[in-house]
C-alpha cells in the first residue's frame, strides 16, 4: 500500500466521525419539547398487571404541518418492566410497543387515532380532542403476575415519542436534521411492587 492511500484512509475515519457527532447534535440543538409521561397507575387484575396512564402530546412545526397534509404520524409508547440489579445493568423482564397512528382526513376534516397493535380506531373532530384521546392509556395489560416474585422490587419505564422512521423518505431525511421532529419524553420511571 502506497504512503498516498494511508494517508487518505487515515484522513476518511476522523471525517465520518465528525460527520457522525454533527448528526447526533443537530438534533439535540433545537429538539422540541413537548412529549411527556404525566401520571401512570398500575392495577392488578385476574393475574395481570394493567397500566393506566396519561400522556401530553403536543404536536407543532414541521410535525403538525405534514399532519395537515395529509402524512400520518406514529406516536410509540415503550414500556419496559425491570429488576433492578446491585452491581449489573438492570434485567429486562418484559419490554412492550404500544403503537398509534394519527392521521388527518382532509374530506371529512376529522382526526383519526388508530391503535397499530389492535386495530382499533378513533374518530375526533379536532385535533386537541384527538391528542387528548391518544393521551390516556387506559386498562393496557402490562404483564402476568406468575412472572414477578412478590419477594422482588421492578421498575416501570415508560417513554412516548414520534417514530420518525415511519415517515415517507423523502420527509424522513429532512426530519432527522430537524429538531422539530424529536419528540421524545424520555424515560419516566416508577416502582412496580408485586403483590402477594
Amino acid at each position: 500500500m502506497s504512503e498516498q492511500t494511508t494517508h487518505r484512509l487515515s484522513l476518511r475515519h476522523p471525517l465520518r466521525a465528525w460527520l457522525a457527532l454533527l448528526l447526533c447534535l443537530v438534533p439535540l440543538a433545537g429538539q422540541a419539547q413537548g412529549f411527556s409521561v404525566r401520571e401512570t397507575r398500575t392495577s392488578l387484575d385476574d393475574g395481570v398487571y394493567r397500566l393506566d396512564a396519561r400522556l401530553t402530546l403536543p404536536l407543532s412545526g414541521q410535525p403538525l404541518e405534514a399532519l395537515k397534509n395529509g402524512v400520518p404520524l406514529q406516536i410509540v409508547l415503550d414500556i419496559e418492566v425491570l429488576r433492578p440489579r446491585r452491581y449489573l445493568w438492570n434485567a429486562l423482564i418484559a419490554a412492550l410497543e404500544q403503537r398509534f397512528e394519527l392521521r388527518y382526513h382532509a374530506l371529512t376534516e376529522r382526526y383519526e387515532v388508530r391503535n397499530l397493535n389492535s386495530g382499533a380506531r378513533h374518530s375526533y373532530y379536532s385535533l386537541d380532542r384527538a391528542l387528548q384521546g391518544l393521551g390516556r392509556i387506559r386498562d393496557l395489560p402490562l404483564i402476568d403476575a406468575g412472572l414477578l416474585s412478590p419477594d422482588q422490587h421492578y421498575l416501570l419505564n415508560l417513554r412516548v415519542r414520534l417514530e420518525i422512521d415511519s415517515l415517507p423518505v423523502p420527509l424522513r431525511m429532512r426530519a432527522y436534521l430537524s429538531g422539530d421532529w424529536w419528540l421524545n419524553s424520555g424515560w419516566y420511571s416508577r416502582d412496580l411492587r408485586p403483590r402477594s
